[in-house]
């Protein structure tokens, strides 16, 4: 991964082979059917509705913390990654979500491991979350470094979080009883 001081400073990240940056107004009908696409939100809580679409749509160009992943050959949006500080138990939180015809070509791999490598420089440790269900999402976080420290139930499913760095673990891992 390469970023300049002032390009890390913006948001923006690089790697070989794709760009990490602030959502632009020309990625939002890319963006709404990562929102909305059923294949990309069935570990997720379903496709999101129209009306909390067009909130998102307000709040997501420029967002602090949320990058467009963006091919760097060809400017193809094909996903986002986010990263929360804060966000679960204090801890800084990451997440991501790729179009389906990006996916299996290393794509989600190579950008969740920039944007994770840079946030372990300025945080202690940084969390994922996915449903138990979601195998390739699980390898992903796995193949990135990170390690499974609890699983429970949110949102009526079966989650399992997912911590790299070096806090350790608070009881439970998170605020919700474990799954036994």
């Amino acid at each position: 991964m390469h970023a300049s001081p002032s390009a890390a400073s913006r948001g923006d990240l690089s790697t070989e082979r794709l760009l990490l940056r602030p959502v632009r107004t020309a990625d939002l009908p890319a963006v709404t059917r990562l929102w909305t696409d059923p294949e990309v939100r069935h570990h997720l809580g379903g496709p999101v509705s129209e009306q909390v679409v067009r909130i998102r749509q307000r709040r997501v160009v420029g967002a602090p913390g949320v990058r467009a992943v963006v091919r760097a050959a060809d400017g193809v949006l094909l996903g986002l990654v986010t990263v929360e500080p804060g966000a679960r138990d204090g801890e800084t939180e990451l997440s991501y979500q790729f179009l389906p015809e990006h996916w299996g070509h290393g794509y989600a791999r190579e950008a969740v491991a920039a944007v994770l490598d840079a946030t372990l420089r300025d945080t202690p440790s940084v969390v994922a979350l996915t449903q138990e269900a979601n195998h390739r999402s699980r390898r992903l976080l796995e193949a990135v470094g990170m390690t499974h420290v609890s699983s429970f139930v949110e949102h009526e499913a079966h989650q399992v979080l997912y911590r790299r760095g070096d806090r350790p673990p608070t009881p439970g891992g998170v605020s919700s009883p474990p799954v036994r």
